[in-house]
């Protein structure tokens, strides 16, 4: 009987994950704080410097309102370094993923390890920014802890679509590009440094299909203490994003690695 094109991954990912985390784990304090620079320099930088010349933003102060969208950005981010540049450098450079084939766990095991790994990289990373903006007082309600699982479902749909990009890099010098052509004006579409609904109308018609725009329309009225509209939507969309562009990855991958 000719094998399935995709064998499905088994509990043995969870392996690949646990080596990833080992790995990590002794430069964890540095990565965090890496983490946690960047979104920081933009929330403290925008939030306090530009948002004192400007009134509330949806009934909010500005900081408070950007804060949900760096979680958000920050989530993004993790995910896709991880995805990108560590997965590249264990797939092509260091060779890993070829000698973790050695023992008896398959392509798709180490790519689904690889997947939730990153999703739970870009968890730490939006969590630490979310204990950072409930210190500052800006998170409203309890309701902000839903914003967890959101976090997690945001890391899978980036770390799925980074894994993409990753299968069809020849070099390190490739993710530039998604990173100039996608990531950044994704971040300046989906409501992440100001409102969407102020964008064209076009514009706004294609901001609706981004990944980043579902995530923040779910973790942003969390953090305010409301109930996000059209939830089964968002999460529905942020699902479909790291299902589909996983199969993607994983097809591309075995035609790159198993010829």
């Amino acid at each position: 009987m000719k094998p399935p094109a995709h064998p499905l991954p088994s509990l043995r990912a969870l392996a690949v994950w646990r080596r990833n985390f080992l790995v990590w784990k002794k430069l964890a304090i540095p990565s965090l704080l890496g983490n946690l620079a960047d979104p920081m320099i933009y929330l403290f930088g925008l939030g306090y410097g530009l948002g004192g010349l400007l009134p509330q933003v949806g009934g909010v102060s500005y900081i408070a309102f950007l804060a949900a969208g760096t979680v958000c950005a920050s989530t993004m981010n993790a995910a896709s370094f991880e995805a990108l540049y560590s997965a590249f450098s264990r797939m092509h450079v260091q060779r890993t993923w070829e000698a973790i084939m050695n023992a008896p766990v398959t392509l798709e095991d180490i790519m689904a390890g690889e997947l939730l790994w990153a999703a739970a990289k870009a968890t730490l990373a939006g969590t630490a920014i979310l204990v950072v903006i409930a210190v500052l007082g800006l998170i409203a309600s309890p309701l902000a802890i839903w914003a967890l699982p959101v976090i997690f479902l945001t890391g899978l749909a980036f770390a799925a679509m980074g894994l993409i990009v990753t299968a069809l890099a020849p070099s390190y010098d490739f993710f530039m590009y998604y990173f100039t052509l996608f990531i950044s004006p994704m971040v300046l579409l989906s409501g992440v440094f100001f409102p969407a609904d102020q964008l064209p109308p076009l514009v706004q018609a294609v901001a609706a299909w981004l990944p980043l725009t579902h995530a923040v329309a779910l973790v942003r009225p969390l953090l305010f203490g409301e109930i996000p509209g059209g939830i089964a939507g968002h999460l529905a969309a942020l699902a479909a994003v790291a299902a589909v562009a996983f199969w993607i990855a994983m097809t591309l991958i075995r035609r790159r690695l198993l010829k």
